[in-house]
């Protein structure tokens, strides 16, 4: 039986870490693509590898489980959950809603230099598009959305935020590893600076609120094209001719 393909330099846990190091270890395998969807998850191995009992790692996995990211046939079998058109109807509108809360609710109009470090995280997305690297295109994007929504006073809500865009990322690294589409998000991006820069805090909301209901569209096409959602779920008119 081959092994899961897990990295090789995982450091082993601490039993007092345990069971929150397991879930979050396996949490980033999974959201960052380590573990593919479909994926078996042997706990066992896992326990093996962690340096910990087979407890923690079947308490991560239930967690896991209510979370939509591992699903489990009772006796059988514990794999990855697939990417589905679903997890996108459920996540992004919680994040395209708060994520125009939190620029809404920001205590002041962004610093001369917020505004520089976003057009320099822009200028990183469209570097890392232009030459291929899905993992930095990703994280030049988390960047931009975290430092556009840093200034919200209300924890919960960047709390949250940060919860749902985590479920987001395995559509995110697809998004960004195979498609020309995420080419866009540049200049809608540009479009939200543009409008904070002229001090339009309520228009650069509804303008972020209007990308990310775009990005939502887009990934949902790109879904399509891949054969992991159908052109109903995708909203068929989007899809390239």
């Amino acid at each position: 039986m081959a092994r899961m393909p897990l990295p090789s330099d995982t450091r082993r846990l601490t039993r007092s870490l345990a069971r929150d190091e397991v879930y979050r270890a396996l949490h980033g395998w999974i959201v960052d693509g380590t573990l593919a969807p479909g994926e078996q998850l042997r706990d066992a191995e896992l326990a093996e590898l962690l340096g910990v009992s087979r407890t923690p790692v079947r308490e991560a996995l239930l967690r896991l489980d209510d979370e939509g990211l591992v699903e489990t046939q009772r006796n059988r079998w514990t794999r990855v959950a697939p990417i589905t058109a679903a997890d996108a109807h459920r996540h992004f509108p919680i994040v395209w809603a708060l994520e125009r809360l939190a620029l809404e609710l920001r205590e002041g109009q962004p610093t001369a230099s917020e505004l520089e470090r976003l057009r320099a995280l822009n200028a990183q997305l469209a570097a890392a598009l232009q030459r291929g690297d899905a993992p930095a295109a990703q994280s030049a994007n988390d960047a931009w959305h975290e430092l556009l929504i840093a200034g919200c006073p209300n924890a919960e809500v960047r709390a949250i935020l940060a919860e749902q865009r985590a479920r987001l990322r395995r559509f995110a690294r697809l998004y960004f590893g195979g498609s020309t589409l995420a080419e866009q998000a540049l200049q809608e991006h540009g479009r939200v600076i543009d409008l904070l820069e002229r001090g339009e805090r309520a228009a650069a909301a509804a303008a972020l609120e209007d990308h990310l209901k775009q990005t939502y569209q887009r990934q949902l096409c790109q879904l399509a094209t891949l054969g992991l959602a159908t052109p109903t779920e995708a909203s068929a008119p989007c899809l390239p001719q």
